[in-house]
């Protein structure tokens, strides 16, 4: 398998991983069960669309915004995929910023733990 389809699998199964944390520990936030694929792969698309041109921006007009690139991304992903996929409830402002924190930290400890034990081959710096 190639290096880019395990980086891609180890970030849906991170994001995977954020969003189950969010769903378990957020009252108002929920994921259907039968659609829990199709969320998980909308918020990574999202995700990967919108990183880019959100670190651009930030660059450009609040470069002291660059540590939490991450976090705005993880907040415009899910507000984003509340409003496409049907599967999804966030249930609210306070959920949504909650979930924010959860889904990146869980996604940022799936990234950190994949490649140590699922993914070896993404330790390795790029050839």
């Amino acid at each position: 398998m190639s290096r880019r389809i395990k980086s891609a699998l180890a970030l849906l199964a991170g994001n995977a991983i954020g969003l189950l944390l969010a769903s378990v520990l957020l009252t108002g936030f929920s994921i259907q069960p039968i659609s829990f694929i199709v969320v998980v792969i909308v918020f990574t698309l999202v995700q990967v669309v919108a990183e880019p041109l959100i670190l651009k921006l930030g660059e450009k007009k609040a470069p002291a915004l660059k540590g939490g690139i991450a976090l705005i991304v993880t907040f415009v992903g899910l507000l984003a995929t509340d409003l496409i996929a049907a599967g999804l409830t966030v249930g609210g402002l306070s959920n949504l910023l909650a979930a924010t924190l959860l889904v990146w930290l869980g996604a940022l400890v799936a990234s950190v733990v994949l490649p140590i034990y699922v993914f070896k081959e993404l330790r390795e710096p790029k050839k």
